[in-house]
């Protein structure tokens, strides 16, 4: 089946998704996509043709069902890695981008001490924060913040003055999950590689929402999860550049990961199966793919198209609200996440309220406590954008929120 068409079909890609297209569920308006996204029936299907047809381990059998998840799996790997630009071999598959950014951070962090410098944002997500500072407090190495400018977009002279010599990795994410803010990920790797520091980005708020291409961004490590680009949950990936994934020891051992294991010794599989110890999982590397096929079968172009005309109507709605106050840039080049509070209303009590009227929103600190201080809030209420979602949703957010403010009085 072929969904991409001269304009964008919503309805059509909306029933794609079984949770949208079940009747039980009214009301039901789906804003939570930064959180994670809905799941539409190809991925669903490719999970299930597994299961029912050729369940097996892989790299262990001779028989054909295990020649044939074998196959599947690596042609997974291979589909995530023309999908961001990579080699086959470049791709490490993780239970999603939290583990990705965690082994990358200790790969990056053994050669680390005092006096070097690890720079990350203020709006990096908790995944990609406290691995550092755990590492921090072991080797001693200093972790700085680049903070925000105006528009609540990175203040980037303040990057220019940040990244130097003692600096060894930049380390952020390509957008934010609380603000929408897409950080300039060129310029910073291009500051990073000018004093020869490492460069590991985090995408879960881009893939499937943004173009992806390692290549020319030269970066050294990319984290992505298959459960916010329509995807599975428990399955993501690191990418890293060859050289970096050779150079760096494996951090959970067992089966399959290894090449030859004596009494006294071990010696570790090529990248990328030294770091895939145990049994992978099979039928969440089949789902991504089929995410992976979901999103190129709309056309990337076309979903950032759709998805930036429904944010800037968002923005522009969201704004008509008297005592709502947006964070996030009003407007511009921005991801899918729509940020905001309104008068006193506390953000759980707004999403609990937006729930009843059947509004699915996030409402809590998104895993950026760092961030809600920087701001002075305690948190946020946040609608999040995909690419099947509707003005009409927008219309039902909007008139749920009056409701909750009528309901506060």
């Amino acid at each position: 089946m072929t969904l991409r068409i001269m304009a964008i079909d919503i309805q059509k890609i909306r029933g794609q998704f079984p949770t949208l297209v079940d009747a039980s569920r009214r009301p039901y308006v789906f804003l939570d996509t930064a959180a994670s996204s809905l799941t539409p029936r190809p991925v669903i299907e490719a999970m299930g043709r597994f299961y029912t047809d050729f369940r097996a381990n892989v790299h262990r059998g001779m028989y054909t069902d295990s020649l044939r998840a074998t196959e599947a799996y690596e042609a997974a790997r291979s589909k995530v890695a023309g999908f961001i630009g990579a080699e086959a071999e470049e791709i490490v598959f993780t239970r999603g981008a939290t583990e990705s950014l965690n082994v990358a951070a200790r790969g990056l962090a053994e050669g680390l001490g005092p006096g070097d410098e690890v720079v990350i944002t203020i709006m990096e997500h908790h995944a990609n924060l406290i691995p550092w500072q755990q590492l921090a407090d072991r080797s001693g190495f200093t972790l700085r913040f680049l903070p925000l400018g105006e528009d609540f977009r990175l203040d980037m002279e303040a990057a220019r003055q940040t990244i130097g010599p003692r600096t060894k990795v930049v380390a952020f994410m390509a957008v934010s999950n609380v603000l929408g803010t897409v950080n300039p990920t060129e310029e910073l790797i291009a500051l990073a590689k000018a004093q020869g520091a490492a460069t590991v980005i985090d995408v879960a708020q881009a893939a499937g929402h943004l173009p992806l291409d390692v290549t020319s961004w030269d970066c050294d490590f990319l984290a992505l999860s298959g459960h916010k680009m329509y995807g599975p949950t428990g399955i993501g990936i690191l990418y890293g550049k060859r050289p970096r994934l050779e150079a760096m020891e494996p951090q959970t051992f067992g089966g399959d990961m290894i090449l030859e294991v004596t009494k006294e010794r071990s010696t570790w599989n090529r990248i990328p199966w030294k770091f895939e110890a145990g049994t992978p999982h099979i039928a969440g590397a089949i789902g991504l793919a089929a995410a992976i096929g979901f999103v190129e079968e709309i056309g990337i172009e076309e979903v950032v198209r759709a998805e930036e005309r429904l944010a800037a109507h968002a923005l522009e709605r969201l704004q008509s609200v008297p005592g709502l106050r947006l964070y996030g840039p009003a407007g511009g080049v921005r991801g899918g996440a729509l940020s905001f509070a309104v008068d006193d209303i506390h953000p759980h009590d707004m999403a609990d309220l937006l729930s009843k009227q059947g509004i699915c929103v996030r409402g809590g600190h998104h895993c950026a406590m760092p961030l809600m201080r920087e701001l002075g809030i305690v948190g946020t209420t946040r609608a999040s954008l995909g690419i099947y979602n509707t003005e009409q949703d927008i219309e039902d957010l909007i008139q749920a929120i009056h409701e909750a403010k009528r309901i506060f009085g």
